[in-house]
């Protein structure tokens, strides 16, 4: 199937036309068969001489009705340019013109309706002359007459070359199915319409709802009024949706892949049309079905951030249009840079910025994104619609070659200062190192670690950064050793510590390194102390009191308290309910710090 919007002023001789040609009627409403006004997108096909069949999206020519319009022409990819040779060029034929133009269509026919009633050659230059000059080009020119049959042949077989024309759909991409009509059946729910532009729908999908990310089912999909198991790009189709309610969907919003396209509020795009620094700071931004209020901020000369009103399910290197509805003016069209840009804080930084997107193209690619950003996860990246190739360098992590070395170089010199600052540390911790780099997740630290960096039990350090003590601390445990020689349980008073030169942190620092173990805040033993009471205490008359461990032990009650208590918590002794104690059976000290 091909789908084409039918696009001009003569809102009767588009609905006549494609009434013609498809024995349908596209005017849905019975106001619209009164007046002879299209209000509404109609929706009407056709099997050309070829076999092919094509759809057309019928949209409204007035100019209050161009939103309608617009929601109708954003997911095709051709149109039918529809001028009458009696009216000739008018202005709302120029609004939708240029509408096609900003939204890259490329692909089109001219089509003079009414030649039995004024010699179409005229109107028919006029057009050609405009149309040539907008992304559509120089294209065909039928003049047909709806009433007497003139030329549908001619325009059939017309239809017949444009869709041969028609770029091949990617049918395996993810589905965004831009909503254009929403309405309830009676005996199946929630239906809704749209032109499938990419990938394919099938009768079990599920999908997500753009604007609020709650996931649906398909219940049933139809394809030119008859149920279909599989839908493939491009078609028109009607997709049924289980358990959902009438009012949690409608125009503009979205059926999506999960997963795989960026919902944001803020775009950096390309314009093309009006100069950036004279556009109104408040516009329309329609894209697909959707018509969105924006605040524009011009960067550059021809680059600017909009700030959407309403988050979209956006991609970059997609098409929009910026339109002035106070002045029933289009802008321009937009190109998609960026959908998830950095935030503008600094001084200088919206000028960087806009040396920065004049680099852009608008193409998708990994290796730009990735040098751009650094580092980025493939989810995120295949949702701004980049193709993600390669193996991540941990966990979904990709990284920008260049960045990563630098980032390794980096690493190395924080490790190397926080030990020159930190010198009773065995080395950096990997929080405090993901910070000093700005790195978003830890396994990025430890991904980072080659020699001479080494990572244990948390931290990162130099592989000469053995954990040995440094001499001064050497030899304040060297002194204590010699202390508790003849009194291994008699640890010293604060105060010998203090002349020692061993406070809080050289204290941890020798007890990391094995040459001490910490008893209770201030308390420290020799290695070994902890089997060494426990041995003393099995020889006591079981049980025991603390008086009657503190003889034992020859310490004080500083000393045997917690030490009592951090043999109870290592399973040495018991506790009993009077507060007597005994050496538990086969117990062994757990050494663990």
């Amino acid at each position: 199937m091909h789908v084409i919007a039918t696009a001009g002023h003569v809102d009767h001789g588009k609905s006549t036309l494609v009434r013609a040609l498809t024995g349908m009627e596209p005017d849905r409403w019975a106001e619209e068969r009164r007046r002879g006004m299209t209000i509404d997108l109609g929706f009407a096909w056709t099997a050309l001489p070829s076999g092919e069949v094509v759809a057309f999206v019928d949209v409204p020519g007035h100019e209050r009705f161009v939103p309608n319009m617009l929601a109708g022409v954003g997911p095709v990819p051709a149109a039918l340019v529809v001028v009458a040779a009696d009216e000739g060029w008018m202005p709302q034929s120029a609004e939708h013109l240029a509408a096609l133009d900003a939204l890259g269509v490329r692909h089109g026919l001219l089509v003079v309706t009414r030649s039995d009633l004024f010699d179409p050659a005229l109107a028919a230059a006029e057009a050609r002359e405009r149309i040539a000059a907008t992304s559509l080009g120089t294209v065909d020119t039928v003049a047909v007459s709806a009433v007497t049959g003139a030329g549908l042949d001619d325009l059939r077989a017309a239809l017949d070359a444009l869709v041969a024309r028609l770029p091949a759909p990617d049918v395996d991409a993810p589905v965004r199915l831009w909503v254009d009509r929403a309405f309830t059946i009676r005996g199946a729910g929630t239906v809704v319409t749209g032109t499938l532009g990419a990938g394919r729908l099938t009768g079990d999908d599920e999908l997500e709802l753009a604007a609020s990310g709650r996931q649906v089912r398909v219940r049933g999909l139809q394809a030119l009024g008859a149920p279909v198991t599989e839908a493939t790009a491009v078609a028109r189709v009607a997709v049924n949706l289980r358990g959902v309610e009438r009012d949690e969907v409608a125009r503009g919003d979205a059926l999506v892949t999960p997963g795989r396209f960026q919902r944001t509020d803020v775009v950096d795009v390309r314009l093309a049309g009006d100069p950036v620094a004279d556009l109104p700071a408040a516009l329309t931004l329609h894209v697909g079905s959707a018509a969105v209020a924006v605040r524009v901020r011009p960067l550059g000369a021809d680059t600017a951030r909009l700030r959407l009103a309403t988050a979209l399910p956006l991609r970059i290197g997609d098409r929009a249009l910026l339109r002035d509805p106070g002045r029933h003016h289009v802008a321009g069209g937009v190109t998609v840079l960026d959908v998830a840009p950095p935030p503008l804080r600094r001084r200088g930084a919206a000028a960087a910025r806009a040396r920065e997107l004049s680099t852009m193209d608008g193409v998708p690619s990994q290796g730009d994104e990735l040098r751009r950003r650094g580092l980025a996860r493939r989810a995120a990246l295949e949702r701004m619609g980049v193709p993600v190739t390669g193996t991540p360098i941990v966990g979904d992590w990709l990284a920008d070659p260049e960045h990563w070395s630098a980032l390794r170089t980096r690493l190395a010199e924080e490790a190397a200062r926080y030990a020159r600052e930190h010198p009773l540390e065995p080395g950096a911790p990997v929080d405090a190192l993901r910070h000093a780099l700005g790195l978003p997740d830890r396994a990025l630290v430890d991904a980072l670690v080659v020699p001479p960096l080494v990572a244990r039990s948390g931290r990162i350090a130099l592989a000469g950064q053995d954990g040995s003590l440094p001499a001064p601390v050497a030899d304040a445990v060297d002194r204590i050793r010699a202390d508790l020689a003849g009194d291994p349980f008699r640890a010293p008073e604060a105060a010998r510590l203090a002349r020692l030169g061993l406070g809080p942190r050289e204290l941890a620092a020798a007890v990391r390194a094995g040459a001490l173990v910490r008893v209770a805040d201030g308390v420290v033993l020799l290695p070994g102390a902890l089997d060494e009471a426990a041995a003393v205490l099995t020889r006591l008359p079981q049980p025991f009191t603390l008086s009657d461990a503190r003889q034992a032990l020859g310490t004080t009650r500083r000393v045997a308290v917690p030490l009592l208590e951090l043999l109870d918590r290592r399973g040495a002794t018991r506790r009993l309910p009077d507060d007597r104690r005994v050496v538990a059976d086969g117990a062994e000290v757990d050494r663990r710090s």
